[in-house]
């Protein structure tokens, strides 16, 4: 990341609008800065994967409606109407942010239990986002609020529905014409389907219909095409490799439905890893399933809309993700995860939970995918219709779970006769402590990194045998 030594937003004399009016700011204004697992492939060539049923530990940020007979989150409505927004001095915010992190709407498809306390679910009840950054005390203009400005423009709100339910979720614009970036789960419904319908909402209240140029749900991202559009203003990436822990952080989307909605946080953690369900479409063969040799219940769960009622995921893929207490919500999927300078750093994907459906909700623990892994498969979408992932051609299980263990790291329990462990010299019994520089804990660990890479990229594996740390270059074969 380049390190600005211009002024700060609070050096300058802003413009001062007057009270209640709708700030309008200039396109780019200047911001003050601070600064790919294995893959567990089958056990053997050619043997299919045996999934392994497990609660999923993370829940996505996404609200679809609830099955027949039971309230939807949030309606999807044509002409909604906005709230009456109340003014926030700058010294409760301190405050505001810790309500935020535990009070929150409900996770994953789990929003019809919280939301439904919430909001009505008639159809005379809409919720909308504001369609401008409003600015009412000019005093109080501070650098969240140029970050907002920035952003919110380059953030839509997606509707997507087939016959039989609905949801909504966020995206990111890529392109002046058209082409935005959001999670494979929103477009497919959690799975549910392979043809939704799409429609896509922007910042200043245009609505476009959008189909699908390709999906990736190994690593959970899709992008779409918006029909006719132009003029859009794209996202400015940043790189997620240049990231600390404590760096500012600011989620833009659509929670329950609320477009253009901002708030803000910090990088919580770095090379985390999750499981989370796989959301591939019912036409697409889903042979990233695989089994971690994990033996044990992630704490995260996913509510499809009943009370007390939990889904256990039969598929899972691993990914590699950017934690934040920025507070994200159901329909903050897809959106945008910005640093201080209002670049693009992650995709938002998924929300941990406390526990059961009753109790899940934003708790400050939200997942990203890191930009550089959004750059990488969003472009090769573009150009080619698909993403490719990485393959080390191994079965993993954590290394802490051998009898006698000494040290964390994804224990190879065996290596494909092929496959690029093998090539390079690497053995059944090996531990694998890091990944291109990556710490690796456990198996999750590796098989994040490795999909996070693609096909045919050179890699670096620093592994551990009989007592003895060594590195090798491997180059990834490619995830079928």
């Amino acid at each position: 990341m380049t390190e600005n030594q211009g002024e700060r937003p609070e050096d300058r004399n802003p413009v001062e609008p007057q009270a209640g009016a709708v700030w309008q700011p200039p396109a780019q204004p200047p911001l003050p800065t601070t600064p790919a697992s294995e893959g567990y492939p089958p056990r053997a060539t050619g043997v299919p994967p045996q999934p392994q049923p497990q609660p999923s530990h993370a829940q996505y940020a996404f609200g679809p409606a609830a099955p027949t007979g039971v309230q939807q989150t949030l309606p999807i409505q044509d002409a909604p109407t906005s709230p009456k927004k109340q003014k926030v001095g700058a010294g409760k915010v301190a405050g505001i942010m810790i309500a935020a992190a535990i009070v929150g709407g409900a996770a994953g498809l789990g929003g019809a239990y919280a939301g439904a306390s919430l909001f009505s679910t008639t159809s005379e009840t809409a919720v909308a986002g504001p369609s401008t950054v409003t600015v009412n005390d000019t005093d109080s203009v501070n650098q969240t609020t140029a970050i907002a400005a920035k952003v919110v423009p380059s953030v839509v709100t997606i509707s997507a529905n087939n016959d039989t339910t609905g949801g909504t979720g966020s995206g990111v614009v890529l392109s002046e014409d058209g082409y935005v970036v959001t999670n494979t789960h929103v477009v497919t419904l959690d799975g549910a389907t392979a043809d939704a319908s799409i429609s896509v909402t922007t910042s200043d209240g245009r609505v476009y219909s959008a189909e699908i140029v390709g999906t990736d749900p190994i690593y959970d991202l899709a992008v779409i095409k918006l029909e006719d559009a132009e003029g859009l203003t794209p996202i400015e990436f940043a790189s997620s490799a240049d990231l600390n822990v404590g760096d500012t952080t600011v989620a833009v989307g659509a929670p329950l439905g609320l477009s253009n909605t901002v708030t803000t946080g910090i990088v919580s953690a770095l090379n985390r890893s999750i499981q989370i369900a796989s959301s591939a479409a019912p036409d697409i063969e889903q042979d990233e399933t695989q089994d971690d040799g994990n033996d044990r219940t992630p704490p995260f769960y996913f509510d499809f809309g009943d009370e007390g009622q939990q889904t256990t995921a039969t598929e899972t893929i691993s990914i590699a993700v950017i934690q934040t207490d920025a507070a994200i919500n159901p329909g903050n999927s897809g959106g945008a995860l910005v640093d201080d300078e209002g670049k693009l750093i992650g995709i938002n994907v998924a929300i941990a939970s406390a526990g059961s459906s009753a109790e899940s909700g934003s708790i400050g623990v939200g997942f990203s995918i890191p930009s550089d892994v959004v750059q990488r498969i969003t472009d090769e979408i573009i150009a080619e219709g698909s993403a490719t992932h990485g393959l080390l051609g191994a079965s993993v299980m954590p290394a802490a779970a051998v009898e006698g263990a000494t040290i964390s790291g994804a224990y190879l329990a065996e290596v494909v006769a092929g496959g690029a462990a093998e090539g390079v010299g690497l053995q059944a019994g090996d531990i694998v402590t890091a990944f291109n520089g990556v710490p690796i804990t456990d198996a999750t660990d590796l098989t994040a990194q490795v999909r996070a890479a693609a096909a045919g990229s050179d890699a670096t594996v620093t592994f551990v045998r009989d007592g003895q740390t060594q590195t090798v270059e491997v180059t990834l074969g490619e995830l079928g």
